[in-house]
């Protein structure tokens, strides 16, 4: 309606009434207004003065930044409107849930006025707590859209103007904001509150569709984030092969660019697709083994739908087999721990082996390490890898001699799924390709079969292996380090070792000396075993006495720096004080060391106990060696018991290979079965 001067003069007598305390007659005014009144008294506003509530220009500043979104989309919509009122009188705002005053267009000179009359200015609030009933204060009370006339306004100096406002709402119905128009009364139209009634309405829209798309931004964002988090190779396509997302691990791993979206995956991945087409996925596939860009990897692929449950594409996973294997061998134990300064001593022989340890892990030949069984062959192997620029890359070291005949081949190469009987089904990666990138150790090659020495000339030469029941080559980076304590000239010579591939071996020889030709070492050894078994076992021995070194330093030690280890092992278990004496060292050492008068408990033998045996009585080189042979027949058999009848652990506790323990159990005639 427009502007009714006589109902707004009724309005102004009730008003009159209301604020001095009387009654007034209600069927004159509107019933939200009315409402509006009782609730400004109740809030104490005072309708004979202007409350000038202005918040500080930080908190305006933070309240902009908040709003941001709602003040840029409604800034176009205020300077349409008040393009339609430009002159007439009138000032165009936006508040927020509040009633506080973001942003307004208008005349000059009814700012000004409104300002000075009324305090409307950008930061104050017009909430019906501080400004009483007006259209913005009103609006947000009751939330919906109002056109306060004049009268109806609280505050004696707000009646010069009538204003028609609407709330905004957000995508949950909340409200957000408030729209407002003020101008002259007299100026007013019916049309003006159905006009902010409309911008609101668009602004609402607008601000709904602008949500949606920062959804699917985030959404978008979330799922780049995702794939990028996620170590394999991420590549999504549609149904009919174009590429829609890729992480940055496929873009890695392929050498590929960002600008390959949108194009065919066919056109970008060569495979083969014969194994899988990427653009005909016809189901969801899990871990299927196939070389892209000449990258062996095992693939996944899952597929989405839309909402009808048809798909419409698919999710591919790439992860490198090397990766695989990695982490395969980083849980299952296929790393070095030991390095160059875990070799013990100082003696002119070990010093020049660890100098050749240097110089091996600078190259990438391959290295036959010779030397007696225990000597610490595989220390040395280990701390050439670890010095090496493979030493983060996986070592694997395979007893070739502990290894079935039958059982060396599949170990090695692996073998494709149904290759034999009892294969698994999905196939078997064999040590060679799980050490890709790294070394392999291969103990006791002296060992090996003859059969098995032609496919690892092979491997040497061509740099790739074939699976047992595969006919792919796939190339493998290893480097080999062998070792044996066999002469290998003479196996060459009885026809059991090729002369080939040992020529192939033989690039970078390493001799590691026995014990017993490197005696300044074993005081240095004695106190690093020492040191290392009082914290596994929780002791706190803290000397050797003079006897016990000498017997230690004068020892033969056949079984080199392993019987050693177990020589200190064994002391440090029994010895009651801080310190170890002769008796507390084995029974084979103090047999063969001299004293005068020290006597010995020898150990049980099947629940017997031997008598006493004082050195002295031991006059004849027979009678030692009749009981050197008793005491080797009691350490089998102390060996076994410890082991509980386990022939691996019996042959490395006695510093011997176990084709060595079973010729010696055949020997003393002993069953491994009584002690399982």
């Amino acid at each position: 309606m427009f502007f009714d001067e006589e109902i707004d003069k009724v309005v102004s007598k009730e008003w009159k009434k209301f604020i001095y305390g009387d009654t007034c007659i209600e069927s004159n005014m509107r019933s939200i207004i009315l409402d509006s009144w009782k609730r400004s008294r109740q809030y104490s506003v005072d309708p004979l003065k202007i409350k000038n509530q202005v918040i500080s220009k930080e908190e305006l500043n933070r309240i902009i930044l908040r709003k941001q979104n709602l003040i840029n989309v409604a800034s176009s919509y205020i300077n349409k409107i008040y393009s339609f009122v430009k002159g007439s009188g009138f000032v165009v705002y936006i508040t927020d849930e509040d009633g506080t005053i973001l942003s307004l267009v208008g005349d000059e000179d009814i700012i000004t006025s409104a300002n000075k009359y009324s305090g409307l200015c950008i930061g104050a609030n017009r909430g019906e707590y501080y400004a009483g009933t007006n259209a913005i204060a009103t609006s947000l009370a009751i939330d919906e859209p109002v056109q306060v006339y004049g009268s109806e306004h609280w505050v004696k100096f707000h009646q010069k103007y009538t204003c028609s406002a609407a709330p905004i709402h957000d995508e949950d119905n909340n409200i957000i904001g408030c729209l407002d128009i003020t101008g002259i009364k007299e100026n007013v139209h019916s049309h003006t509150l159905g006009m902010i009634v409309a911008a609101v309405d668009g602004i609402e829209k607008e601000m709904k569709i602008i949500n949606a798309y920062n959804k699917i931004f985030i959404a978008n964002n979330q799922l780049s984030t995702t794939l990028n988090s996620i170590n394999s190779a991420i590549i999504v396509v549609s149904k009919n092969g174009n590429i829609l997302h890729l992480n940055h691990s496929a873009l890695e791993m392929f050498n590929l660019h960002s600008n390959c979206i949108n194009k065919r995956i066919n056109d970008i991945l060569e495979y083969d697709k014969h194994i899988l087409n990427f653009e005909n996925i016809t189901n969801n596939y899990m871990d299927i083994e196939i070389t892209v860009k000449n990258i062996s990897c095992s693939i996944t692929t899952v597929n989405y739908n839309n909402k009808y449950d048809q798909i419409e594409g698919y999710v591919i996973s790439f992860r490198e087999m090397k990766r695989i294997h990695k982490i395969v061998n980083k849980y299952s134990g296929f790393s070095a721990t030991y390095t160059i300064d875990s070799i013990i001593g100082h003696s002119s022989l070990i010093s020049y082996v660890k100098k050749l340890c240097q110089k091996a892990s600078k190259s990438i030949s391959n290295v036959l390490i010779l030397g007696e069984s225990g000597t610490g062959k595989e220390l040395v192997a280990q701390s050439i890898h670890n010095a090496s620029s493979r030493h983060n890359e996986p070592f694997i070291a395979i007893n070739c001699g502990a290894l079935p005949k039958g059982l060396i081949e599949s170990e090695l190469f692996g073998y494709e799924g149904g290759a034999f009987t009892g294969a698994i089904k999905e196939g078997k990666p064999g040590k060679f390709e799980l050490a890709d990138g790294g070394t392999v150790f291969l103990d006791e090659i002296g060992d090996m079969p003859l059969d098995t020495q032609v496919n690892l000339l092979r491997v040497l030469q061509n740099k790739e292996i074939v699976r047992i029941g595969g006919n792919k080559p796939k190339p493998i980076d290893v480097r080999i380090i062998a070792a044996t304590n066999k002469n290998l000239f003479q196996c060459i010579k009885n026809n059991t070792f090729r002369e080939d591939l040992y020529y192939r071996l033989n690039v970078f020889t390493i001799n590691v000396p026995p014990l017993r030709e490197r005696k300044s070492d074993i005081t240095d050894l004695v106190y690093h075993f020492i040191n290392y078994y009082n914290y596994s076992l929780n002791k706190n021995v803290t000397k050797i006495d003079d006897a016990a070194m000498n017997a230690m330093i004068n020892y033969s030690w056949p079984g080199n720096v392993r019987e050693m280890e177990n020589i200190v092992e064994r002391a440090i278990n029994i010895v009651d004080t801080d310190e170890i004496t002769i008796k507390d060292l084995s029974y084979e050492l103090l047999y063969a060391f001299e004293s005068d008068d020290i006597k010995i408990e020898p150990p049980f033998t099947q629940s017997k106990k031997i008598k006493s045996i004082h050195y002295e009585s031991i006059s004849n080189y027979e009678d030692l060696n009749y009981k050197k042979t008793n005491l080797e027949k009691d350490e089998l058999i102390r060996a076994l018991i410890s082991s509980q009848g386990n022939a691996v652990k019996a042959s490395d506790e006695l510093g011997i290979s176990r084709r060595t323990l079973y010729r010696k159990l055949e020997k003393y005639n002993i069953s491994i079965e009584n002690y399982r």
